[in-house]
């Protein structure tokens, strides 16, 4: 699949530099990854949820959290949003 908007996980990672490996592991998995549904995406990522009509990750053992919106007919998968869980249960990514 094709990530879109990487500089978001680049950003991110610069202000937790924790975030940085695990972020760099989820992107590699999914660029070399041709995921068909959301079943295939759960089977590899089994923490993953469908909220609305985004897909959230947990990234970092559940520390962030990271939005995005899938294209599986596509292949793409667009990153809105990297958070904290902190932030991301604020809710304001929602809007």
């Amino acid at each position: 699949m094709h990530g879109i908007t990487r500089k978001r996980l680049r950003e991110f990672a610069a202000r937790h530099k924790d975030a940085e490996e695990p972020l760099a592991a989820w992107y590699a998995i999914v660029s070399r990854t041709d995921f068909g549904s959301f079943a295939e995406l759960k089977r590899t990522f089994r923490t993953v949820d469908k909220v609305g009509k985004f897909t959230v990750f947990d990234i970092g053992g559940n520390k962030y959290r990271l939005i995005a919106a899938v294209h599986y007919n596509r292949k793409k998968v667009y990153i809105r949003h990297v958070l904290t869980h902190t932030e991301y249960d604020r809710d304001t990514w929602k809007e």
